[in-house]
Protein backbone atom coordinates (compact mmCIF):
# COMPACT_ATOMS: atom_id res chain seq x y z
CA UNK A 1 0.00 0.00 0.00
CA UNK A 2 1.33 3.45 -0.94
CA UNK A 3 0.47 5.13 2.35
CA UNK A 4 1.39 8.71 1.53
CA UNK A 5 -0.38 8.50 -1.82
CA UNK A 6 -3.55 7.25 -0.13
CA UNK A 7 -3.33 9.96 2.54
CA UNK A 8 -2.95 12.62 -0.12
CA UNK A 9 -5.90 11.35 -2.15
CA UNK A 10 -8.18 11.31 0.93
CA UNK A 11 -6.89 14.54 2.44
CA UNK A 12 -5.38 13.14 5.62
CA UNK A 13 -3.25 15.33 7.84
CA UNK A 14 -1.26 12.76 9.81
CA UNK A 15 -0.63 9.08 10.49
CA UNK A 16 1.25 8.01 13.62
CA UNK A 17 2.33 4.49 14.58
CA UNK A 18 2.35 3.95 18.35
CA UNK A 19 4.46 1.32 20.10
CA UNK A 20 5.24 0.43 23.70
CA UNK A 21 6.76 -3.03 24.11
CA UNK A 22 6.16 -3.61 27.87
CA UNK A 23 2.39 -3.03 27.60
CA UNK A 24 2.05 -4.60 24.15
CA UNK A 25 0.78 -1.36 22.65
CA UNK A 26 0.83 -1.38 18.85
CA UNK A 27 -1.52 1.03 17.14
CA UNK A 28 -2.16 3.18 14.09
CA UNK A 29 -3.50 6.67 14.84
CA UNK A 30 -4.80 8.62 11.85
CA UNK A 31 -5.90 12.25 11.78
CA UNK A 32 -7.98 13.10 8.75
CA UNK A 33 -9.00 16.69 9.49
CA UNK A 34 -8.78 19.29 12.25
CA UNK A 35 -10.52 22.05 10.29
CA UNK A 36 -13.57 22.09 12.58
CA UNK A 37 -11.65 21.26 15.75
CA UNK A 38 -9.56 18.50 17.31
CA UNK A 39 -9.98 15.12 15.66
CA UNK A 40 -12.32 12.75 17.49
CA UNK A 41 -10.61 9.37 17.19
CA UNK A 42 -12.65 6.26 17.86
CA UNK A 43 -10.40 3.63 19.47
CA UNK A 44 -10.85 0.09 18.14
CA UNK A 45 -9.27 -3.07 19.52
CA UNK A 46 -9.13 -5.82 16.94
CA UNK A 47 -6.89 -8.76 16.17
CA UNK A 48 -5.34 -7.73 12.87
CA UNK A 49 -2.01 -7.10 11.27
CA UNK A 50 -0.24 -3.79 10.80
CA UNK A 51 -1.39 -3.19 7.23
CA UNK A 52 -5.05 -3.74 8.14
CA UNK A 53 -4.69 -1.48 11.17
CA UNK A 54 -3.33 1.34 9.00
CA UNK A 55 -5.99 0.88 6.33
CA UNK A 56 -8.69 0.80 8.96
CA UNK A 57 -7.44 3.92 10.70
CA UNK A 58 -7.27 5.89 7.45
CA UNK A 59 -10.78 4.86 6.38
CA UNK A 60 -12.36 5.35 9.81
CA UNK A 61 -10.82 8.78 10.32
CA UNK A 62 -12.32 10.04 7.07
CA UNK A 63 -15.74 8.75 8.13
CA UNK A 64 -15.38 10.51 11.50
CA UNK A 65 -14.62 13.81 9.76
CA UNK A 66 -17.81 13.58 7.72
CA UNK A 67 -19.83 12.33 10.69
CA UNK A 68 -18.78 15.15 13.00
CA UNK A 69 -19.36 17.77 10.31
CA UNK A 70 -22.81 16.48 9.38
CA UNK A 71 -23.80 16.24 13.05
CA UNK A 72 -22.91 19.90 13.57
CA UNK A 73 -20.07 19.17 15.99
CA UNK A 74 -16.97 21.32 16.33
CA UNK A 75 -14.62 18.39 15.87
CA UNK A 76 -12.60 16.85 13.08
CA UNK A 77 -12.06 13.18 12.36
CA UNK A 78 -9.51 10.66 13.53
CA UNK A 79 -9.21 6.97 14.34
CA UNK A 80 -6.98 4.77 16.47
CA UNK A 81 -6.81 1.05 15.68
CA UNK A 82 -5.12 -1.06 18.36
CA UNK A 83 -3.68 -4.45 17.51
CA UNK A 84 -4.48 -7.07 20.14
CA UNK A 85 -1.37 -7.94 22.17
CA UNK A 86 -0.05 -11.47 21.73
CA UNK A 87 -0.58 -12.12 25.44
CA UNK A 88 -4.30 -11.38 25.05
CA UNK A 89 -6.52 -9.08 27.09
CA UNK A 90 -7.81 -11.35 29.86
CA UNK A 91 -5.54 -9.92 32.57
CA UNK A 92 -7.22 -6.72 33.88
CA UNK A 93 -3.85 -5.24 34.84
CA UNK A 94 -2.54 -5.82 31.33
CA UNK A 95 -5.61 -4.10 29.92
CA UNK A 96 -5.08 -1.12 32.21
CA UNK A 97 -1.42 -0.90 31.18
CA UNK A 98 -2.29 -1.02 27.48
CA UNK A 99 -4.79 1.83 27.62
CA UNK A 100 -2.72 3.94 29.98
CA UNK A 101 0.22 3.51 27.60
CA UNK A 102 -2.04 4.74 24.82
CA UNK A 103 -2.99 7.76 26.91
CA UNK A 104 0.63 8.66 27.60
CA UNK A 105 1.55 8.44 23.93
CA UNK A 106 -1.41 10.61 22.93
CA UNK A 107 -0.75 13.20 25.65
CA UNK A 108 1.59 15.33 23.47
CA UNK A 109 -1.19 15.45 20.84
CA UNK A 110 -3.88 16.79 23.20
CA UNK A 111 -4.46 19.90 21.11
CA UNK A 112 -5.28 17.84 18.02
CA UNK A 113 -6.76 14.49 19.10
CA UNK A 114 -9.61 13.35 21.38
CA UNK A 115 -10.06 9.62 22.03
CA UNK A 116 -13.40 7.87 22.48
CA UNK A 117 -14.59 4.26 22.41
CA UNK A 118 -15.28 2.12 19.36
CA UNK A 119 -15.48 -1.62 18.68
CA UNK A 120 -13.82 -3.74 21.36
CA UNK A 121 -13.26 -0.80 23.70
CA UNK A 122 -15.39 0.11 26.73
CA UNK A 123 -15.96 3.30 28.73
CA UNK A 124 -13.79 1.71 31.44
CA UNK A 125 -10.93 1.44 28.93
CA UNK A 126 -11.29 5.11 28.04
CA UNK A 127 -11.23 5.88 31.76
CA UNK A 128 -7.77 4.29 31.87
CA UNK A 129 -6.72 6.50 28.96
CA UNK A 130 -8.09 9.51 30.85
CA UNK A 131 -5.71 8.85 33.72
CA UNK A 132 -2.89 9.86 31.37
CA UNK A 133 -4.46 12.51 29.11
CA UNK A 134 -7.37 14.96 29.18
CA UNK A 135 -8.17 14.21 25.55
CA UNK A 136 -11.03 11.75 26.03
CA UNK A 137 -14.79 11.59 25.55
CA UNK A 138 -17.50 9.05 26.29
CA UNK A 139 -16.43 7.63 29.65
CA UNK A 140 -19.94 8.11 31.03
CA UNK A 141 -21.92 7.30 27.88
CA UNK A 142 -23.09 3.89 26.67
CA UNK A 143 -22.30 4.87 23.10
CA UNK A 144 -23.31 1.51 21.60
CA UNK A 145 -26.84 1.73 23.01
CA UNK A 146 -27.19 5.36 21.93
CA UNK A 147 -25.78 4.61 18.47
CA UNK A 148 -28.14 1.67 18.00
CA UNK A 149 -31.17 3.78 18.89
CA UNK A 150 -29.95 6.55 16.60
CA UNK A 151 -29.60 4.08 13.72
CA UNK A 152 -33.18 2.97 14.37
CA UNK A 153 -34.46 6.54 14.26
CA UNK A 154 -32.37 7.38 11.21
CA UNK A 155 -33.60 4.23 9.48
CA UNK A 156 -37.19 5.35 9.97
CA UNK A 157 -36.44 8.72 8.38
CA UNK A 158 -34.66 7.02 5.47
CA UNK A 159 -37.53 4.53 5.06
CA UNK A 160 -39.97 7.39 4.60
CA UNK A 161 -37.93 8.36 1.53
CA UNK A 162 -37.11 4.88 0.20
CA UNK A 163 -40.24 2.90 1.15
CA UNK A 164 -42.89 5.61 1.41
CA UNK A 165 -43.48 5.19 5.15
CA UNK A 166 -41.39 5.33 8.30
CA UNK A 167 -43.42 2.64 10.03
CA UNK A 168 -41.37 -0.51 10.63
CA UNK A 169 -44.38 -2.75 11.28
CA UNK A 170 -44.17 -5.67 8.86
CA UNK A 171 -41.04 -4.29 7.18
CA UNK A 172 -38.45 -6.97 6.41
CA UNK A 173 -35.06 -5.95 7.82
CA UNK A 174 -31.89 -8.01 7.38
CA UNK A 175 -29.21 -7.18 9.97
CA UNK A 176 -25.61 -8.18 9.27
CA UNK A 177 -23.72 -8.16 12.55
CA UNK A 178 -25.44 -8.34 15.94
CA UNK A 179 -22.83 -6.93 18.28
CA UNK A 180 -23.79 -4.18 20.69
CA UNK A 181 -25.16 -1.80 18.04
CA UNK A 182 -26.83 -4.50 15.95
CA UNK A 183 -28.54 -6.02 18.99
CA UNK A 184 -29.86 -2.66 20.10
CA UNK A 185 -31.16 -1.91 16.62
CA UNK A 186 -32.82 -5.33 16.43
CA UNK A 187 -34.57 -4.82 19.77
CA UNK A 188 -36.10 -1.50 18.71
CA UNK A 189 -37.17 -2.86 15.33
CA UNK A 190 -38.66 -5.99 16.91
CA UNK A 191 -40.61 -3.86 19.37
CA UNK A 192 -42.21 -2.01 16.46
CA UNK A 193 -43.12 -5.20 14.64
CA UNK A 194 -40.43 -5.49 11.97
CA UNK A 195 -39.68 -8.93 10.50
CA UNK A 196 -36.02 -9.63 11.22
CA UNK A 197 -33.42 -11.82 9.56
CA UNK A 198 -29.98 -11.73 11.19
CA UNK A 199 -26.48 -13.03 10.58
CA UNK A 200 -23.15 -12.67 12.36
CA UNK A 201 -19.62 -13.96 11.85
CA UNK A 202 -20.03 -15.41 15.34
CA UNK A 203 -23.18 -17.55 14.79
CA UNK A 204 -23.75 -17.98 18.52
CA UNK A 205 -24.51 -14.25 18.83
CA UNK A 206 -27.18 -14.49 16.13
CA UNK A 207 -28.67 -17.58 17.79
CA UNK A 208 -28.71 -15.83 21.18
CA UNK A 209 -30.59 -12.90 19.67
CA UNK A 210 -33.13 -15.25 18.09
CA UNK A 211 -33.65 -16.89 21.48
CA UNK A 212 -34.29 -13.48 23.04
CA UNK A 213 -36.59 -12.09 20.33
CA UNK A 214 -39.48 -14.18 18.99
CA UNK A 215 -39.75 -14.65 15.25
CA UNK A 216 -36.16 -13.74 14.32
CA UNK A 217 -34.69 -15.80 11.47
CA UNK A 218 -30.98 -16.69 11.56
CA UNK A 219 -28.99 -17.30 8.38
CA UNK A 220 -25.30 -17.49 7.54
CA UNK A 221 -23.35 -14.37 6.64
CA UNK A 222 -22.98 -15.48 3.04
CA UNK A 223 -26.72 -16.16 2.70
CA UNK A 224 -27.98 -12.87 4.12
CA UNK A 225 -27.48 -10.95 0.87
CA UNK A 226 -29.89 -13.37 -0.86
CA UNK A 227 -32.55 -12.95 1.82
CA UNK A 228 -35.70 -11.14 0.61
CA UNK A 229 -35.86 -7.89 2.57
CA UNK A 230 -36.86 -4.26 2.35
CA UNK A 231 -33.91 -2.90 4.35
CA UNK A 232 -30.37 -4.21 4.73
CA UNK A 233 -28.70 -3.00 7.92
CA UNK A 234 -24.94 -3.66 7.95
CA UNK A 235 -23.66 -3.45 11.53
CA UNK A 236 -20.27 -5.16 11.24
CA UNK A 237 -16.65 -4.07 11.06
CA UNK A 238 -16.53 -2.35 7.67
CA UNK A 239 -16.66 -3.10 3.94
CA UNK A 240 -19.05 -5.99 4.55
CA UNK A 241 -20.83 -5.40 1.23
CA UNK A 242 -18.47 -6.03 -1.68
CA UNK A 243 -19.18 -4.62 -5.11
CA UNK A 244 -19.62 -8.16 -6.46
CA UNK A 245 -22.33 -8.77 -3.86
CA UNK A 246 -24.54 -5.88 -4.99
CA UNK A 247 -26.39 -7.82 -7.76
CA UNK A 248 -27.51 -10.30 -5.09
CA UNK A 249 -29.10 -7.71 -2.83
CA UNK A 250 -32.89 -7.90 -2.45
CA UNK A 251 -33.33 -4.68 -0.49
CA UNK A 252 -34.54 -1.20 -1.43
CA UNK A 253 -32.63 0.58 1.34
CA UNK A 254 -29.23 0.13 2.97
CA UNK A 255 -29.07 1.76 6.40
CA UNK A 256 -26.99 0.45 9.31
CA UNK A 257 -24.49 1.20 12.02
CA UNK A 258 -21.37 -0.05 10.25
CA UNK A 259 -18.59 2.35 9.28
CA UNK A 260 -18.03 2.43 5.50
CA UNK A 261 -19.93 -0.79 4.60
CA UNK A 262 -19.42 0.04 0.92
CA UNK A 263 -16.42 1.17 -1.08
CA UNK A 264 -16.84 4.10 -3.45
CA UNK A 265 -17.25 1.56 -6.26
CA UNK A 266 -19.88 -0.20 -4.18
CA UNK A 267 -21.73 3.08 -3.66
CA UNK A 268 -21.86 3.53 -7.43
CA UNK A 269 -23.08 -0.04 -7.86
CA UNK A 270 -26.00 0.28 -5.44
CA UNK A 271 -26.97 3.58 -7.06
CA UNK A 272 -27.06 1.86 -10.45
CA UNK A 273 -29.13 -0.93 -8.92
CA UNK A 274 -31.72 1.57 -7.69
CA UNK A 275 -30.98 0.91 -4.02
CA UNK A 276 -31.07 3.88 -1.63
CA UNK A 277 -27.96 4.04 0.56
CA UNK A 278 -27.98 6.15 3.72
CA UNK A 279 -24.28 6.43 4.57
CA UNK A 280 -22.82 5.47 7.90
CA UNK A 281 -21.63 8.97 8.73
CA UNK A 282 -25.21 10.23 8.50
CA UNK A 283 -27.00 7.52 10.44
CA UNK A 284 -24.63 6.15 13.09
CA UNK A 285 -23.63 9.39 14.80
CA UNK A 286 -25.91 9.42 17.87
CA UNK A 287 -23.31 7.88 20.17
CA UNK A 288 -20.73 10.42 19.07
CA UNK A 289 -23.21 13.26 19.52
CA UNK A 290 -24.09 12.14 23.05
CA UNK A 291 -20.43 11.71 24.00
CA UNK A 292 -19.46 15.13 22.64
CA UNK A 293 -22.40 17.11 24.02
CA UNK A 294 -24.79 17.16 26.95
CA UNK A 295 -27.60 15.59 24.92
CA UNK A 296 -29.28 12.43 26.19
CA UNK A 297 -30.07 9.37 24.07
CA UNK A 298 -33.42 10.63 22.81
CA UNK A 299 -32.05 14.05 21.93
CA UNK A 300 -29.00 12.63 20.15
CA UNK A 301 -31.15 10.19 18.17
CA UNK A 302 -33.55 12.99 17.27
CA UNK A 303 -30.64 14.94 15.81
CA UNK A 304 -29.86 11.92 13.60
CA UNK A 305 -33.52 11.70 12.56
CA UNK A 306 -33.56 15.38 11.61
CA UNK A 307 -30.25 15.13 9.73
CA UNK A 308 -31.43 12.16 7.68
CA UNK A 309 -34.65 14.06 6.98
CA UNK A 310 -32.69 17.02 5.62
CA UNK A 311 -30.61 14.70 3.45
CA UNK A 312 -33.61 12.95 1.93
CA UNK A 313 -35.45 16.25 1.38
CA UNK A 314 -32.46 17.62 -0.55
CA UNK A 315 -32.07 14.35 -2.45
CA UNK A 316 -35.70 14.52 -3.55
CA UNK A 317 -35.50 18.21 -4.42
CA UNK A 318 -32.37 17.92 -6.55
CA UNK A 319 -32.79 14.37 -7.84
CA UNK A 320 -29.54 13.17 -6.28
CA UNK A 321 -28.70 9.99 -4.39
CA UNK A 322 -28.86 10.51 -0.60
CA UNK A 323 -25.29 9.31 -0.02
CA UNK A 324 -24.03 11.88 -2.53
CA UNK A 325 -26.07 14.63 -0.88
CA UNK A 326 -24.86 13.66 2.60
CA UNK A 327 -21.20 13.88 1.61
CA UNK A 328 -21.74 17.23 -0.11
CA UNK A 329 -23.49 18.62 2.98
CA UNK A 330 -20.64 17.55 5.26
CA UNK A 331 -17.96 18.84 2.89
CA UNK A 332 -19.76 22.16 2.51
CA UNK A 333 -19.81 22.77 6.28
CA UNK A 334 -16.10 21.94 6.51
CA UNK A 335 -15.30 24.29 3.63
CA UNK A 336 -17.41 27.16 4.99
CA UNK A 337 -16.05 26.96 8.54
CA UNK A 338 -12.55 26.43 7.20
CA UNK A 339 -12.87 29.60 5.14
CA UNK A 340 -13.09 31.60 8.39
CA UNK A 341 -9.36 31.06 8.84
CA UNK A 342 -7.36 30.74 12.04
CA UNK A 343 -8.19 28.50 14.97
CA UNK A 344 -11.74 28.30 16.26
CA UNK A 345 -12.86 27.99 19.86
CA UNK A 346 -13.24 24.22 19.46
CA UNK A 347 -16.12 24.13 21.91
CA UNK A 348 -18.70 21.38 21.92
CA UNK A 349 -21.72 21.86 19.67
Amino acid sequence: MQILEEMQSRGHEALTLLHHAPSGLRAALAVHSTVLGPAIAGVRLREQDEDLAIRGALALSESLTLKAALAGLNYGGGACVLMTPECGMDDPHAREALFRALGRQVRPMEARVVLTEDIGVSPADIAFVAQETRSTLGMHTDTSAVTGYGVYRGMKAAARFALGSESMRGVRVAILGVGAVGRTLAAHLHREGARLTVADDRPERAEALADALDGVTVVGNHDLFDAPCDILAPCGYGHSIRSVDVPRLQCRLIAGGEHHPLTRRGEDAVKEAGIVYMPDFAINSAGLIAAATDLDMNQAAERVYQTVGRITAAAEQYGKAPHVVARKMAERRIALIGSLGGAGTWRHA
